[in-house]
């Protein structure tokens, strides 16, 4: 199970290496080839998205359930899932051009943004469990019941975690298109994902987790969704 722990640190190590250091050079590719690499990228994620989605689903679960032991299932969804990061990231096609670089006063402004986002992530993670999101500590659903504490960032909307995802991934002073795209579609399959899995956790948890809804209003932005 340490293993999934590890593939899960090692992906997040590559996200920052290569979204912090490699991307910050734009390509040499000529210009008239931009829409055909943004297509690849595009492809290249929706293979991870995909995934992603469909291993959440109750379905995909309850396969996996059947196939692995169930000490072991959240930690083969965390391989596969850090696996196909990893890929993504190694295989994205950089992109000629630079969106915006910003300096002074809006320069600090990003980086707070980011920081903000920093803290998001890693303060909802610690209210779910890391342990249990990374795949070390598989939670036994029949002695402990999940349940949705309005707590730290989860009392003011419902997903903090993709909130703090893309105050990092749109918060670049210097922001490359090839980041630019990344930060693009990532947060798009954030914002499509999300119905998608609010509807699969209350077929999964039905009147703990509607009651969750009426509690935190906002869903991924406080006061606009």
């Amino acid at each position: 199970m340490w293993t999934g722990a590890v593939l899960f640190v090692a992906s997040l190590s590559a996200f920052v290496v290569f979204y912090g250091i490699v991307w910050d050079r734009p390509s040499n590719a000529a210009a008239v080839f931009a829409i055909f690499i943004a297509l690849y990228d595009i492809a290249l994620f929706s293979v991870f998205a995909l995934h992603h989605s469909a291993m959440a689903r109750s379905g995909a679960k309850h396969w996996i359930a059947r196939v692995v032991p169930a000490e072991l299932e959240r930690s083969v969804y965390v391989w596969i899932s850090s696996l196909l990061f990893l890929a993504v990231l190694w295989m994205w096609e950089p992109m000629p051009g630079t969106a915006w670089e910003a300096t002074g006063a809006t320069m600090w402004g990003l980086r707070l943004g980011q920081l903000l986002g920093l803290w998001l992530t890693l303060r909802s993670a610690a209210v779910l469990d890391i342990m249990e999101l990374n795949g070390v500590r598989q939670l036994n659903r029949k002695t402990r019941p999940v349940e949705f504490t309005v707590a730290g960032p989860f009392s003011l909307v419902r997903h903090p975690i993709y909130l703090g995802w893309i105050l990092l991934v749109f918060g670049a002073p210097l922001m490359t298109v090839t980041r630019l795209v990344f930060a693009a579609v990532s947060s798009a399959y954030l914002i499509i994902a999300i119905p998608w899995e609010e509807r699969s956790l209350v077929e999964s948890f039905g009147e703990r987790y509607r009651t969750y809804q009426k509690q935190v209003k906002w869903r991924l932005l406080p006061w606009v969704w």
